[in-house]
């Protein structure tokens, strides 16, 4: 690879959780924050802040550079940026994914170099996502169209990969095809090499800043050492899964807290009420104060899941050994993430129709842009259905039955 890995050995520790740094950062990457979203300016500066900062390097052990932080508090400050700006916490969801899966890796040799990356605030990036006819979430050979081909003393890759999020933010991206013999590997290489083109063409409702687009490979010439062959670690440790699948949960809880913070400041800033209203002023008037209330205790909730669901993801990560966690132990994270999930999909339809029972119909004018949360948290749940998530706990609950052999549950 051809990025410097060196780490400096004064290399000061990320932000870390309650701190008055990671205020500080917060603060700058929600300084113009509306402006990005009402106007649809990608978020290349407050990228820049998250690099510098090192924000990306938390989960690493401080020997390496990070903060050694528990996947309690990653989660804690995710929903926290993901309350500022739930378009950059969703770009940083694939760094964050490739971190938990450096972090325990069978093969922490090979590994080292991207490791220490991650410590020099390196973002990673990725496309795995292609359109055809298999179920998403398949993970064979069949599902691939894009080639890792061997040529020369390295490799090539061509193909196209969709829903790309975060990849045009990133300095480094892994992207997994098949080999001619129909073997799965990643290629793992800086993100300006010829041949790479990331184009910005996500057209959803929502999180339109996250750079969801396509992103086109031909003829990437990739080194040996940036291969990574999946069949080396077997099944992916199921625990990541759920730490994916709970990534989009967190953004949620910090959109409803988000909503709840605006909710509270229309409601004190309403120069008038209604007729027969209960109230001469809005502040005072308590079916306005029910309904700020009522999204309030949503947001509680919300965090709350997530966190208790971190906890479970905690303690299957602990228990890795040689790449692997206890089965029990993962079992249960991705079950506790599920049931996070289905709680707080719930709460965000509630709390995103509230928002402007509390503002009144002044609330709706586009230039206050307060439909952005509604959008966001459908389009964040949108990933992964909610039905199917229940489904599989009612059956749990009722049959004892497994969870789906699938990593992406």
């Amino acid at each position: 690879m051809s990025i410097d890995a060196t780490v400096p050995a004064n290399l000061q520790a990320p932000p870390e959780l309650g701190s008055a740094e990671l205020d500080r950062l917060l603060e700058q990457i929600g300084a113009d924050v509306f402006e990005r979203e009402r106007d649809g300016i990608p978020p290349f500066d407050a990228i820049d802040l998250v690099r510098r900062s090192r924000l990306g390097a938390l989960r690493l052990p401080r020997e390496e550079g990070g903060a050694d932080a528990t996947l309690r508090d990653h989660f804690a400050m995710l929903i926290r940026l993901a309350e500022v700006d739930p378009n950059l916490a969703h770009i940083l969801r694939v760094h964050f994914f490739t971190v938990e899966n450096l972090i325990h890796s069978p093969f922490p040799e090979r590994d080292r170099r991207r490791r220490e990356e991650v410590a020099k605030g390196t973002i990673f990036g990725g496309s795995l996502t292609e359109l055809g006819t298999g179920n998403t979430g398949q993970y064979d050979p069949a599902a691939f169209k894009t080639v890792i081909a061997p040529h020369g003393d390295g490799f090539v890759l061509d193909g196209t990969k969709y829903y790309s999020t975060g990849s045009m933010y990133s300095d480094i991206l892994s992207v997994t095809g098949r080999t001619p013999d129909d073997r799965i590997v990643t290629a793992v290489f800086p993100a300006d090499r010829e041949g790479v083109t990331l184009e910005d063409d996500w057209d959803g409702m929502g999180q339109a800043l996250t750079g969801t687009g396509t992103s086109r490979f031909e003829h990437v010439h990739i080194a040996a050492d940036e291969i990574q062959d999946d069949g080396e670690r077997g099944d992916r440790p199921r625990y990541t899964g759920a730490f994916m699948q709970l990534h989009l949960t967190a953004l949620i809880a910090g959109i409803l807290a988000a909503a709840s913070r605006d909710a509270v400041a229309l409601v004190r800033s309403r120069d008038r009420t209604f007729t027969h209203a209960p109230s001469e002023t809005a502040p005072t008037d308590p079916i306005l104060q029910e309904g700020v209330g009522q999204m309030v205790a949503a947001a509680y909730a919300a965090e709350s899941a997530v966190l208790i669901a971190a906890e479970a993801i905690d303690d299957a990560a602990d228990s890795v050994v040689d790449g692997a966690p206890d089965p029990a132990l993962a079992e249960r994270a991705s079950l506790q993430a599920a049931k996070a999930k289905v709680v707080v999909d719930g709460l965000a339809g509630g709390v995103g129709w509230t928002l402007f029972d509390v503002g009144g119909a002044s609330a709706t004018k586009r230039s206050k842009n307060l439909d952005r949360h509604w959008r966001n948290a459908r389009t964040v749940a949108s990933h992964n259905p909610t039905s199917y998530k229940a489904m599989v706990i009612g059956d749990v609950a009722i049959n004892g039955s497994p969870l789906p052999p699938s990593w992406f549950f």
